[in-house]
């Protein structure tokens, strides 16, 4: 199986592709060249046997069939209209070779000539060899060394890619090896980065940002396991000591009071876990109802709300706008933001509701202490309370600044927090308008 794998590697096809390509290349490079050659080779010899062949006409014409029959060193033959052989120098054969118009290539006594006619005034053909073996050892020669130097190009070059191509993908079986022994445990871990600066380079990166994301993810998710244990703990082991004091000290408590405690504790035992199931659906994307929704009803009811909880409400900022979502998710997410104003101000809060470019901005505002610069990205963490509002009865379980922003996000808006000018925070939150 590794094997096969190994010859189905980028390596190997990138190496077998280059080879095909080199091979293909040389070879109609070779069979162009080596026609090329001929025929500037022949054509040479061609040019030189057709003047040679047009003096030895006039010859003919001006002395007769006897300019030829004296000819030493050459083959030339006279022939007669009908094909015959006339006349013959003493080197060239009885018989007539084969020839047409154009020069050829023909064997007389075991030699290549080049065969060259040339038509006289009386009707008759003298035809004239050429030897050429010098050219066709040349060809021949030419021919034996592309032959033999081809395959060695072609071998040399797949040696060159494979040599290349695995010492530039040899960061990858260590990117690969690293990223094996990499386990939910050891997240910690990061891949090798080549310093080639290449494209591995970049995966190289783009995978170790991908572990840290990974990494700060499963921290996270410790985190909020440890944490949600601890919170749901707290209510049940407060139920739990009130029942065994109940049980061990009857005098001491009454059903009446192991009741109130018990159902308190209850309510919050279930906010927790209304709060975390929320969060969950919220992560998981889940399809909730997308609908219009007059936010300024919403805005209008809580400030009531909270007025009737004995804080100073200024809404004359709320104007009428309308966004696309789920109308309780929605609600949630303004109880949350003025529930944690009124929580944290000392005598009033201010809301304004605007609507303006496609936008709709929401911002509540509260006279209390703030939140420091430094913070106001950690408090949309779950299970955060800053310091001065560790106590769960005040600081609440630290959830709603997460449901606040995870609402947002699935209404495709954003949540800010700044200075307000009571003194105290404002957090803004910008969704699209809705028609």
């Amino acid at each position: 199986m590794a094997e096969r794998r190994r010859w189905r590697s980028v390596r190997a096809r990138a190496t077998a592709g280059a080879t095909l390509v080199i091979a293909v290349v040389m070879l109609v490079g070779a069979f162009a060249f080596l026609e090329i050659l001929r025929g500037t080779v022949l054509g040479a010899s061609a040019r030189a046997g057709e003047v040679r062949a047009e003096e030895l006409a006039g010859q003919v014409e001006a002395q007769g069939p006897d300019a030829v029959d004296g000819l030493e060193d050459e083959i030339v033959q006279l022939l007669s209209p009908g094909g015959d052989v006339e006349v013959a120098s003493e080197d060239a054969p009885e018989a007539s070779p084969p020839f047409a118009g154009e020069p050829q290539v023909s064997t007389i006594d075991d030699e290549p000539v080049l065969v060259i006619t040339e038509e006289l005034d009386g009707g008759g053909t003298l035809v004239l060899g050429v030897p050429i073996d010098d050219e066709m050892e040349t060809l021949g020669t030419v021919t034996l060394l592309l032959t033999v130097s081809v395959p060695l190009v072609v071998l040399l070059v797949a040696g060159i890619t494979w040599f290349v191509m695995g010492r530039a993908l040899s960061p990858v079986a260590r990117i690969t090896a690293e990223v094996d022994d990499i386990t939910a445990a050891r997240l910690d871990r990061r891949v090798p980065v080549p310093a080639s600066g290449d494209e591995i380079a970049a995966l190289a990166e783009t995978m170790n940002a991908m572990l840290e994301r990974l990494d700060a993810a499963a921290s996270a998710q410790r985190r909020f396991i440890s944490d949600s244990s601890h919170e749901l703990r707290s209510p049940l082991a407060t139920i739990r000591q009130h029942a065994e004091l109940a049980q061990a000290h009857p005098e001491v408590t009454s059903m009446t009071e192991l009741a109130d405690v018990a159902l308190d504790e209850g309510l919050r035992l279930q906010g927790l876990v209304d709060a975390l199931l929320l969060l969950a659906r919220l992560d998981e994307g889940a399809p909730s109802p997308d609908e219009p929704v007059d936010l300024d009803d919403l805005v209008l009811a809580e400030a009531s709300r909270l007025r009737t909880s004995g804080i100073a409400v200024d809404e004359s900022g709320v104007g009428p706008a309308r966004v696309h979502g789920n109308p309780q998710l929605l609600g949630q997410l303004v109880r949350n933001l003025t529930d944690n104003a009124a929580r944290h101000a000392r005598r009033s809060v201010a809301i304004s509701l605007t609507q303006r470019d496609g936008r709709v901005v929401l911002m509540i505002d509260d006279d209390g202490d703030g939140i420091p610069e430094a913070q106001r990205e950690r408090v949309f963490d779950r299970f955060v309370r800053l310091d001065e509002a560790r106590d769960r009865d005040a600081g609440g379980s630290g959830l709603g600044l997460a449901i606040v922003r995870g609402v947002a996000r699935a209404a495709h808006g954003v949540v800010t927090i700044e200075d307000a000018p009571l003194g105290g925070a404002r957090f803004t939150v910008t969704l699209p308008a809705g028609s």
